[in-house]
C-alpha cells in the first residue's frame, strides 16, 4: 500500500517537502487537501474555521489546483471528492462573495471562473466520485454534477437542491445545463424552478446520484467505486426513459411543449414579477439547443 500527500510548490519553483497525512488530518490553512492512497486521490474539502463548506474565489482556485495535481500525478488513477465537515458536503456559494460584486461583469467573471473549473473536472480523464453527506446545495450540487459518479448517504441531513431561484438567482456553475442532461428536462425544471430539497433515495430514483450508502461507509464506498470506474468494471447509471419522456424531451416539438407549459405555470404563479424562473427557462432552453461550450 502506498500513501502520499500532494503538496503545492514552494516559492522559487522548488517543490515543498512531501508530508504524509493520516486519513483525517486536516491542515488548518487549507480548504482542500489531496492525499493519494493506492492510486486513489482523496480530495478533502474542509474550509478552515467554517461550519459549512462554501464556494468562493479562494476555494474555487483551490479546487482548480487540486485538479491540476491529480491530472499531473501518474500515481493517481481516480479521485474521491469528500467533505471534511461532519454534517455537510458543500452548502452553496459564499453569499458574501456575491454581495461584494459591484457590476454585472463582476458576477459574470465569478460564474465563468467556476464554470471553467467544473468543465475541467467533468472533462478530466481520471474519474472523480462525489461522496455526498449532508447539504449538497446550489454550487455544491453543481460541483457534484460535474463529477463522474455520485454516492449519497441515507442520512436525514443529506439533501440535494438548487435553491437559487428562491433568492432571485440562477445557478451559475453549469447546473442549468448538466441537470437536464442527467435527470431529464421535466425533472430538472421541477428542481430548478422550485428549489425543492431532494432526499437520497428520491435522488437515486431520479438519477441524480448513482448509489446510496450508510454514512459510516461513505468514504469506503466512494473509494471502491473510484477504483472500479478506473478499471472499467463500473459505469455510471443511465436513466431509463419512458416512451412519453422520449417524445417530450428528445424531440423539438416535445421540448417546445414542455417549455410552453412551464412558462405558463410560472406566469400563473408569479404574474411575471419574478425574473429568475423565466431566466432559468431561457438558459435551459438555449443550452439544450447546442452543445455545452
Amino acid at each position: 500500500m502506498t500513501t502520499h500527500a500532494i503538496e503545492p510548490e514552494a516559492s522559487g519553483g522548488k517543490k515543498a517537502p512531501q508530508k504524509k497525512h493520516a486519513p483525517h488530518d486536516k491542515p488548518g490553512d487549507k480548504a482542500i487537501t489531496v492525499e493519494v492512497n493506492d492510486g486513489i486521490a482523496i480530495v478533502r474539502f474542509d474550509a478552515p474555521g467554517e461550519k459549512q463548506n462554501t464556494l468562493s474565489e479562494a476555494t474555487g482556485k483551490a479546487l482548480g489546483e487540486a485538479l491540476e495535481k491529480i491530472e499531473n500525478d501518474p500515481a493517481v488513477r481516480a479521485a474521491v471528492l469528500i467533505s471534511g465537515k461532519p454534517d455537510g458536503f458543500i452548502a452553496g456559494a459564499d453569499v458574501g462573495m456575491l454581495a461584494a460584486c459591484r457590476t454585472a461583469g463582476d458576477v459574470e467573471a465569478l460564474s465563468r471562473m467556476m464554470q471553467a473549473q467544473l468543465n475541467r473536472l467533468e472533462a478530466g480523464k481520471k474519474p472523480v466520485v462525489a461522496a455526498i453527506h449532508g447539504a449538497c446545495m446550489g454550487g455544491g450540487l453543481e460541483v457534484a454534477l460535474a463529477c463522474h459518479y455520485r454516492i449519497a448517504t441515507e442520512h436525514p441531513k443529506t439533501v440535494l437542491s438548487v435553491p437559487e431561484v428562491m433568492l432571485g438567482l440562477l445557478p451559475g456553475g453549469g447546473g442549468t445545463q448538466r441537470l437536464p442532461r442527467l435527470i431529464g428536462l421535466q425533472a430538472a425544471l421541477d428542481m430548478l424552478l422550485t428549489g425543492k430539497n431532494i432526499r437520497p433515495y428520491k435522488a437515486k430514483k431520479l438519477g441524480l446520484v448513482d448509489a446510496v450508502t450508510v454514512p459510516y461507509g461513505l468514504e469506503e464506498a466512494a473509494v471502491t467505486a473510484a477504483k472500479r470506474l478506473a478499471d472499467g468494471t463500473l459505469k455510471p447509471r443511465v436513466r431509463e426513459k419512458s416512451p412519453q419522456d422520449r417524445v417530450l424531451e428528445d424531440t423539438p416539438a416535445g421540448r417546445a411543449l414542455v417549455f410552453h407549459q412551464a412558462r405558463a405555470q410560472v406566469m400563473e404563479k408569479t404574474a411575471g414579477l419574478y425574473p429568475a424562473p423565466l431566466a432559468i427557462l431561457d438558459v435551459v432552453e438555449a443550452g439544450l439547443k447546442k452543445v455545452m461550450e
